[in-house]
């Protein structure tokens, strides 16, 4: 141990989130400090982000700038009500923020997270139909394997069955789900995009002809769903829901609580991918994760419905928090975006995609690797499961990697990376040698 050590806290009354808590509270592993692409640990040992924290610290650690701005807010005015009141950066961030949307997406709803931002998407989609006088739109229709936060709404059209199993007696009545797009025979070790599987957005239509099309709120996806392995959308896929959304008047809502801000090389995913869907959820990347914040960003024609159709003196949404676009929150979130335009990180990211695909792909022999998925800076290794153990070697790759100084994420049977935009190309290498290295130790 380092003579930097800090003594450990006791660790008995903070019930941990996702957390295996008695597993981690009998050998906890604690982070005291960050700067740039590290992280410091309360043995001292400086320990490489390969996951940007939790896929949201996008222009690295203890930026400068947004710790000034902070600073700087809180000194200033620490809190201002949300509701019959404003502070000017609540509408100078949703400015900022509208203009790296795709066109037309410039009505922003800020949140305090990337579940509470979900439950506001399915909330301004029903408020929408209801204000065209549909109000017999209520079914949305997600996805297997999703994930939208955990909220009853985001697991209501969530996919992840252990999110969901306890709680399937409160979930939200008339959910169905589409096929997810993962299959590892037809599109093994794809780079990119796999060509295989767009056909299964045509699984759209035949809940449309279940459940008739009148009855159908909207459809959510991730863009890339990244929380549950890194399943890449198979070419064609998108455009294919896009357009039959459209067809049936369904509003496309993509949650890009991970994908915008950069992490595909381009402001969003919808952007990425070229195409424009009715609502997108956003939270993570939006201030560098300095402070909770989250944010729904909506098309006018949406916003001007709502409006439109309550009597003037009116509130015509009953939604908000407490916290929605907080001081302090607005302010580095307007410092994150500085350093994101003035550094042009969403241009690096994508310039840094073929080193980090090639990286990631150079794993493909090494030991118990059953696949390999990756776009922009996104990429997810497989492993073969552990026999009778399913995820414990993903769980023993991740400790022994934090033993050799890399941090990376699992997910069942996959690892996750998605290190902060400022990554250099060494340490891509670091990062993949450390794994491989990692695996080939491991029985």
């Amino acid at each position: 141990m380092s003579s930097n050590a800090i003594p450990l806290p006791d660790t008995d009354s903070l019930w941990m989130p996702f957390t295996a808590n008695r597993q981690f509270k009998a050998a906890p592993r604690l982070l005291v400090g960050a700067s740039g692409m590290y992280y410091t640990t309360h043995d001292g040992r400086r320990v490489l982000d390969g996951s940007a924290g939790l896929w949201c610290v996008n222009a690295g650690h203890c930026r400068p700038e947004i710790a000034e701005a902070i600073a700087r807010q809180s000194r200033e005015l620490d809190y201002a009500p949300g509701f019959q009141m404003g502070h000017p950066l609540a509408f100078e961030a949703a400015s900022r923020v509208a203009r790296l949307m795709p066109a037309g997406l410039d009505r922003i709803f800020f949140t305090n997270s990337g579940s509470e931002s979900v439950d506001t998407a399915l909330k301004i989609a029903l408020a929408y139909h209801r204000a065209r006088r549909e109000p017999q739109r209520i079914r949305f229709i997600g996805r297997e394997r999703g994930y939208h936060g955990v909220g009853f709404g985001g697991i209501s059209v969530g996919g992840i069955a252990a999110n969901r199993k306890p709680f399937t007696a409160n979930l939200m009545p008339g959910v169905d789900h589409l096929p997810h797009t993962l299959n590892i025979a037809e599109a093994a070790f794809s780079r990119g995009q796999p060509a295989w599987g767009a056909h299964l957005a045509d699984e759209l239509e035949r809940l449309v002809v279940l459940h008739d099309a009148s009855t159908i709120a909207g459809v959510i996806v991730e863009p890339l769903s990244a929380s549950a392995g890194v399943l890449v959308p198979p070419r064609g896929y998108l455009e294919r829901l896009h357009a039959i959304c459209a067809r049936h008047g369904l509003l496309l809502i993509f949650d890009e609580v991970i994908t915008a801000f950069g992490r595909l090389g381009a402001a969003t995913a919808s952007e990425y991918f070229g195409l424009t869907p009715d609502i997108i959820t956003l939270a993570k990347g939006i201030n560098n994760a300095a402070i909770p914040l989250g944010a729904v960003a909506v098309k006018r024609v949406i916003y001007d419905t709502v409006i439109d159709a309550a009597n003037p003196d009116s509130i015509e949404l009953f939604h908000g928090y407490t916290y929605s676009a907080h001081p302090v929150a607005a302010a580095a979130t307007l410092a994150a975006l500085d350093i994101y335009q003035r550094e042009r990180l969403f241009e690096r990211a994508n310039s840094l995609s073929p080193k980090f695909e090639q990286a990631a792909h150079a794993l493909r022999n090494a030991p118990h690797v059953r696949d390999i998925r990756n776009l922009g800076l996104v990429a997810g290794i497989e492993l073969e499961p552990g026999p009778g153990r399913p995820g414990s070697r993903a769980y023993e790759v991740f400790l022994r990697c934090l033993e050799r100084g890399v941090l990376i994420r699992y997910t069942g049977d996959t690892l996750a990376f998605s290190p902060p935009l400022i990554v250099e190309p060494a340490q891509i290498e670091q990062i993949f040698d450390t794994v491989a290295e990692t695996l080939q130790s491991i029985g």
